[in-house]
């Protein structure tokens, strides 16, 4: 649960957009499930990092919605409809969920091999910190992504200057 003090963060930082990438196994819970649904609540995290990561999360922030298991690619492009609160679905312990809803499918997905190999996403959590389920993203690093899944032929669809 968001204290008043991160509630009043989230107010003040909505000037400044966040963006985030969460993992999900589509086998489980697929982005299609989530398109088909408009939206749900994300709980079931169950890492201190993550849990926390959900907890800066603000209304109207944009994240990048990626399948793990077999797939390893983003997919789709979501955003915060309800800030962090207590999950639903802890039996015990101060877990957090947050609601998703959302925006757009990528015209094509992109890999976790093409991610690896963009310079510009070098620092990435994704790469670094691979077993991380929700991690925060640079600007940067979210636009570079989505430019790249709206590209028709794959690859890096914007000029370097364009997203520095």
């Amino acid at each position: 649960m968001l204290s008043p003090q991160a509630r009043g963060l989230c107010y003040y930082v909505t000037r400044m957009k966040n963006f985030w990438l969460v993992k999900q196994e589509p086998s489980s819970y697929s982005w299609s499930d989530f398109a088909a649904e408009r939206g749900t609540s994300w709980t079931g995290v169950r890492n201190y990092a993550a849990r926390n990561n959900l907890r800066r999360m603000c209304k109207s922030d944009e994240v990048l919605f990626y399948h793990s298991g077999e797939e390893k690619a983003v997919v789709g492009v979501a955003k915060v409809t309800r800030t962090a609160y207590a999950d639903p679905t802890a039996k015990e312990g101060n877990w957090s969920a947050v609601d998703l809803a959302p925006i757009k499918s990528l015209r094509r997905s992109v890999t976790l091999r093409e991610i690896k190999d963009e310079p510009r996403l070098s620092k990435i959590q994704l790469v670094r910190q691979s077993r991380l389920s929700v991690m925060p993203l640079s600007s940067v690093e979210f636009q570079t992504i989505v430019l790249m899944g709206d590209a028709k032929g794959g690859g890096s669809a914007a000029p370097r200057a364009m997203l520095n």
